[in-house]
């Protein structure tokens, strides 16, 4: 096993990875950071956890979609899994508000 010392958002973390798996890790984190630096700079969405679970809703959507043509992404703009996404977001703050 590997160990690299990466940093998202500021923050320094150890991940570990296989053998010949650190360049691989290396995009996945700079990829992870490049949508969270946008996010947070869009300035809608404050604290690093929420800013973490949008960029990985995001992302998961980016996935879905490149995996199942036909799934509950497929056909839409990214404008539209945004708004949904939004949605999700909106939901998630009025439960943690009411908490």
């Amino acid at each position: 096993m590997s160990q690299l010392n990466v940093t998202i958002l500021g923050q320094p973390f150890m991940l570990a990875c296989r053998e010949g798996e650190e360049e691989a890790l290396r995009m996945a984190v700079s990829y992870l950071d490049q949508r969270m630096r946008t996010i947070r700079d869009a300035g809608k969405v404050k604290g690093n956890d929420r800013i973490a679970v949008i960029a990985a809703l995001g992302i998961a959507a980016e996935l879905l979609a490149t995996k199942a043509p036909n799934g509950p992404f497929s056909g839409q703009t990214m404008a539209e899994v945004k708004q949904k996404i939004d949605a999700m977001h909106a939901l998630l703050d009025s439960t943690l508000a009411a908490d």
